[in-house]
């Protein structure tokens, strides 16, 4: 099978394909610092997340001390 003088054109060299291969690779290389960065921010959100709920879950005991002490102590709320 031959090909034509266009499709012969088209061909690229040794040298460019060891170009494209570097290139590729720096591509791959900042991809994979890209999804690294990803990955740890969305463990950071996660962190926050977990600590928020257990923040709000303080709030809400305290909140329920306080009132119990309120009631004990004859204090009225604001």
């Amino acid at each position: 099978m031959s090909i034509t003088p266009a499709q012969f054109n088209k061909l690229i060299t040794k040298d460019e394909h060891q170009e494209l291969e570097k290139k590729v690779d720096k591509i791959g290389s900042n991809v994979e610092k890209l999804v690294s960065s990803a990955d740890y921010i969305v463990n950071k959100m996660d962190i926050i997340e977990t600590e928020l709920v257990s923040n709000q879950a303080a709030h809400d005991r305290f909140e329920k001390r306080i009132a119990r002490l309120e009631v004990h102590a004859g204090i009225k709320s604001i």
